[in-house]
């Protein structure tokens, strides 16, 4: 007896679900919708037909079928896109056909996302994660929002300019407290071309490198290295003037949902008194002397 390798049977799987995804996407989508006739009134099932979606997408009739057959073709990205267009799928739905069809799925589109959309839970999420410190960015590193730890303890506050890598450079206070600045200056600025190869045609982070190199010679000097690390878990200490010294690992955690979001969470490093310090910092008598710690 004769069993199917395992490659060979999820390709089999993966074609199946390609057939059954496009036939549902099919069935969604109206004449109507489409912009074609409704037929004279003569009764048909719901949806496009095949023949119908390979016209509007400019693709033979025959290799559509093979498509929405499962059967082993080459497709390309662009007849894909052409047949997403007439499917009317949205952003997630593209990528998922992508992958159906056996292609790496195209980045996402930071433009696509409502602004909106699950901020206001991953507000909730960061001011949860108190008394240590949390915030979330956007692609470029614009700071989203932050929670009163991380103001109290990375000194993060509204007259600052609401970036970490130019704050990373140029805010005083953060320098300040940054006792572990030398050692990762170099991998916080990998991690941020590595986020722009994500990506490569997006002007928004040459704007950041321009700003940011018309301030601050080190990050010069560290941009033109020219490394690159996926972002991830970075340990910082820090140097509080009133809770002395912190040890936090910093984790970027990506939501599926809003992938142009990412946010930042601190957990203290064992073996150290940093949880109780935040602790007592976040309390009402730290932030009391938190109000004049500021500066330093």
């Amino acid at each position: 007896m004769t069993t199917a390798s395992p490659a060979r049977s999820a390709g089999a799987r993966r074609r199946q679900e390609l057939r059954d995804f496009l036939m549902s996407r099919r069935a969604r989508v109206s004449p109507a919708d489409a912009g074609l006739p409704d037929g004279g009134g003569r009764r048909r099932t719901p949806g496009l037909r095949r023949e119908e979606v390979a016209v509007l997408a400019g693709v033979g009739a025959s290799w559509y079928q093979w498509l929405e057959q499962g059967r082993d073709i080459t497709v390309s990205p662009q007849v894909l896109d052409s047949v997403a267009r007439v499917l009317r799928l949205d952003e997630m739905e593209r990528r998922h056909l992508y992958v159906l069809a056996g292609l790496n799925p195209p980045l996402p589109q930071t433009a696509e996302y409502d602004p909106e959309y699950l901020c206001a839970g991953l507000h909730r999420l960061i001011d949860a994660w108190m008394p240590l410190p949390s915030h979330i960015m956007d692609p470029y590193w614009n700071i989203v929002g932050y929670n009163e730890s991380a103001a109290l303890v990375m000194g993060f506050r509204p007259e600052t300019r609401q970036n970490c890598l130019i704050t990373f450079f140029t805010d005083p206070v953060y320098r300040s407290r940054a006792r572990n600045w030398e050692a990762n200056a170099g991998r916080v600025v990998a991690q941020f071309r590595a986020a722009w190869s994500e990506r490569p045609d997006d002007e928004g982070f040459g704007l950041i490198v321009e700003e940011l190199s018309g301030e601050s010679e080190e990050f010069t000097d560290l941009w033109a290295r020219g490394d690159v690390v996926p972002g991830g878990q970075l340990v910082k200490e820090m140097q509080h003037p009133l809770v002395g010294t912190l040890a936090f690992e910093s984790t970027h955690l990506r939501v599926p949902a809003r992938p142009d979001l990412t946010i930042v969470m601190h957990n203290p490093v064992g073996d150290t008194d940093t949880a109780a310090k935040v602790e007592w910092l976040t309390s009402p008598e730290g932030r009391r002397g938190g109000m004049y710690s500021v500066a330093g």
